[in-house]
């Protein structure tokens, strides 16, 4: 690896499902002090412990993002004290997509996914840009979803969460961008579980690669975007989806 986070530090949320499994690896790799946030202890000391094999520097903290401020800043306060005082990169990516029909939603269900996919970025971010801005920068990126931009017949709650998400990164550009705080989104396609061969492949006939992308993609760019290299880069969502918004293949 470059070490393009060589003593960085690094808060990520939902490391202990498959995409924020592969960011936490991605940044560690690369030089970066690691706190991995999830629900699932087990699985989140089983990834610290993995990385610290490595000679990787990572550290667990279990949290339940409900959306509430409460949560959200008490995982700030256990970051930071766990990463030496400051948090240089965050990456919002904890969420839940429960893939109903609009007809099959209840009142629950749509307080507990605008909960997690909104209302927890949202306060974790306000949480953790100040000691930014104080320490003269940092980086903060976003998962957004193709699904926020091309429709579906299912998952609307999921998608306009999504689409929630993204336009945030674009407000907090221009929030935080002039007090040396960068934000930007990676806007996932279809990704293949690591427990499992294939997702299917409806939603990727049709795209330029043809088939679903590994977490690893998601990860080298959440990478970059949390790099130096990507110092002139405000308020963009980098989609990393096969060319699934962007380009249609005919096929003979």
């Amino acid at each position: 690896m470059s070490q393009r986070l060589q003593g960085k530090t690094a808060l990520i949320t939902g490391a202990t499902g498959n995409i924020g499994r592969a960011i936490a690896e991605a940044y560690a790799a690369e030089g970066a002090h690691v706190v991995a946030s999830g629900r699932d202890k087990d699985r989140g000391n089983a990834l610290t412990a993995a990385l610290r094999e490595q000679g990787l520097r990572a550290d667990f903290a279990a949290a339940d993002l409900d959306g509430g401020p409460e949560a959200s800043h008490g995982l700030a306060d256990a970051a930071r004290e766990l990463l030496g005082g400051r948090i240089d990169v965050l990456v919002n990516n904890a969420g839940v997509f429960p893939g109903d029909t609009t007809e099959g939603t209840d009142g629950p269900t749509f307080d507990q996914v605008f909960g997690v996919n909104v209302k927890a970025p949202f306060f974790l971010t306000q949480a953790v840009v100040p000691g930014m801005i104080a320490a003269g920068g940092g980086a903060v990126v976003n998962l957004g979803s193709w699904v926020a931009r091309l429709g579906i017949p299912v998952g609307a709650l999921y998608a306009s969460t999504k689409g929630a998400l993204e336009t945030l990164t674009r407000a907090w550009a221009a929030e935080f961008g002039p007090q040396g705080v960068r934000v930007n989104a990676v806007s996932p396609g279809v990704i293949r579980p690591r427990e499992s061969a294939s997702p299917g492949d409806l939603f990727t006939r049709g795209t330029p690669a043809g088939g679903p992308g590994e977490p690893e993609a998601i990860a080298a760019a959440a990478v970059y975007l949390a790099s130096e290299e990507a110092a002139f880069v405000h308020g963009a969502v980098l989609d990393v989806d096969g060319g699934r918004i962007g380009v249609a293949v005919t096929q003979p």
